[in-house]
C-alpha cells in the first residue's frame, strides 16, 4: 500500500501532508515554493509510493467556485500532463486554512511562530488530508 499525498496549492507556496504506508496518520510534510512544486513532486514520487494525491478545491460557502479556482485548475492540468495516470482527487479545503490558525492558537504557539505561512500552509495540508481520511 502507498501513501496519500495532500496538496494546499497556493500561488506562492504549497502545503503538502503525506499519510504513513498504512493510510492512517497524516502528517505535515513540508511546504513548497509552488514554482518547484512539480520538480519537487516529481523527486518525491521516484522516492515514495503514493497511491493518491488530493489537491485542494476551494469552495465558497454557496458551493461556487472562488476565485483561486481558475489557478488551481490549470495546476492540476499541469500536473495530469507531467504525471500521466496518477490517481487525483479534489477535496474539499474550505476552512483549513482557519482550522490551521486557530489550532495554532490552541497549541500555545507564540505570535511569531503562527505569522509562518509556510507552516499554516503545510497544516492546512494536513488537516485536509486528516479529513479525507476520516471519511474513507
Amino acid at each position: 500500500m502507498g501513501r496519500i499525498l495532500a496538496l494546499d496549492y497556493g500561488s506562492k507556496r504549497t502545503g503538502i501532508a503525506v499519510t504513513d504506508e498504512m493510510q492512517i496518520i497524516a502528517s505535515g510534510l513540508t511546504t513548497v515554493e509552488t514554482p518547484g512544486l512539480l520538480k519537487f513532486l516529481e523527486q518525491y514520487f521516484a522516492t515514495e509510493k503514493v497511491d493518491a494525491v488530493l489537491i485542494g478545491k476551494p469552495v465558497q460557502m454557496n458551493n461556487q467556485p472562488s476565485e483561486s479556482a481558475a489557478e488551481i485548475e490549470k495546476f492540476v492540468a499541469k500536473f495530469e500532463k507531467a504525471f500521466p495516470g496518477r490517481k487525483v482527487e479534489r477535496v474539499d479545503e474550505r476552512f483549513t486554512s482557519k482550522i490551521a490558525f486557530q489550532s495554532m492558537i490552541d497549541s500555545g504557539m507564540k505570535k511569531k511562530q503562527r505569522q509562518n505561512k509556510a507552516l499554516i500552509d503545510e497544516i492546512s495540508a494536513t488537516i485536509m488530508l486528516q479529513d479525507y481520511l476520516s471519511r474513507n
